[in-house]
């Protein structure tokens, strides 16, 4: 993200799944990273393309997720192998959950 021009502060002191809990983030979009950007939870490995792309437009959202830790996202990149399709995921205050980008585009 610091690449990007984000400007970046790291907490490693936290338990990610009480970081989760506390930002009421659905299970089934956590991953292994969470930042707060602006007011937005960005959680795995999203593209900063799509956080810049979300800082511009302000949808009316909780924030963005890539769940897991697909091959080929952001940090994910394995020389030598395929990058796996993967969702970035946007809920909003209900939960409700909706493709916001696909990659590989």
């Amino acid at each position: 993200m610091e690449a990007n021009g984000f400007a970046v502060t790291v907490d490693h002191s936290r338990n990610l799944a009480e970081v989760a809990a506390e930002l009421d983030i659905p299970a089934e979009l956590q991953s292994c990273h969470t930042a707060i950007v602006d007011g937005y939870i960005v959680e795995g490995h999203v593209p900063a393309a799509e956080v810049k792309r979300m800082l511009e437009t302000r949808p009316d959202i909780v924030g963005l997720a890539v769940p897991g830790m697909p091959i080929g996202s952001p940090g994910m990149e394995v020389a030598g192998s395929d990058v796996q399709p993967f969702d970035v995921i946007a809920w909003d205050q209900s939960g409700k959950a909706v493709v916001f980008a696909h990659y590989p585009k």
